[in-house]
C-alpha cells in the first residue's frame, strides 16, 4: 500500500522535487516486483518441493509396509509417560509387546504402541515395517505432501515480497539520508547571519 501511496508525486507541482520523483518510481518497481516476481518465485518453489515430496512419498510406499501385529501381553507405562496428569492425544495409543511377521517372512517380537483401548493377549493391530521387519513411522501420504508444497510456496511468495519491500525501504531510506546531508551542507553554507543580509549588523 505505501508503493501506491507514493504514486501521487508524479503529478505536476512546483514543488515536487527530484527525490519524490525517484522515490515514486522506486515505489512502482517494488509494486511490479512483488506483483510478478514474488508469485513466480512461489510457484518454482512450490512445484520443486511438490516433486521432491512426491518422490519422498514414493520411496516410502515402496520401502515400508503394513503388517499386522498380535498383542502379546500389554508394557508398563513409559518412564518418560509416568504422569498420569499429563493425558495428550498420544495417550490413546499404549505400550504392548507385539509378534509380528516382516515382508521377508521373518519372525519378530518387540515394544510397540498400539491403538487399542485395552489390548488383551490375541488382539490385532497394524504397524508399519521396513522389508526386514524393523518398526517405522507411517509413510507420508500425498494429499500431507501437496499441503507441504502449497505451504513451501506460499512461504516462497512472501519471503520474496519482503525481500523487495525490504530493498525498497532501504533504497528510499538512502535516499532520505543523502537528502538530510545535502540540508546540512545547504544549512552550513549559509552559516550563523541566515536571514540577518541587510540588517547592517
Amino acid at each position: 500500500m505505501r508503493a501506491i501511496s507514493g504514486l501521487w508525486r508524479w503529478r505536476r507541482n512546483p514543488l515536487c522535487r527530484a527525490t519524490d520523483l525517484a522515490e515514486a518510481w522506486v515505489a512502482l518497481a517494488a509494486l511490479l516486483l512483488i506483483l510478478l516476481v514474488a508469485p513466480v518465485a512461489g510457484s518454482l518453489v512450490g512445484r520443486s518441493a511438490q516433486d521432491a515430496l512426491q518422490r519422498s512419498v514414493r520411496a516410502q510406499h515402496e520401502a515400508r509396509h503394513p503388517v499386522t501385529a498380535t498383542v502379546v501381553r500389554k508394557l508398563d507405562r513409559s518412564p518418560l509417560d509416568s504422569d498420569p496428569e499429563t493425558s495428550s492425544g498420544r495417550d490413546l495409543r499404549t505400550r504392548v509387546l507385539a509378534d509380528w511377521t516382516a515382508p521377508d517372512g521373518t519372525a519378530h517380537q518387540g515394544p510397540a504402541l498400539a491403538s487399542l483401548k485395552d489390548p488383551q493377549q490375541g488382539d490385532t493391530f497394524r504397524i508399519w515395517t521396513d522389508r526386514h521387519g524393523r518398526m517405522v513411522p507411517r509413510p507420508l501420504d500425498s494429499a500431507t505432501a501437496s499441503t507441504h508444497a502449497v505451504l513451501a510456496g506460499f512461504g516462497a511468495a512472501l519471503a520474496t515480497g519482503g525481500l523487495i519491500e525490504g530493498g525498497r525501504r532501504l533504497i528510499v531510506w538512502r535516499m532520505a539520508s543523502r537528502r538530510y546531508a545535502r540540508w546540512d551542507q545547504a544549512w552550513d553554507k549559509a552559516g550563523p547571519d541566515w536571514g540577518r543580509t541587510g540588517t547592517g549588523s
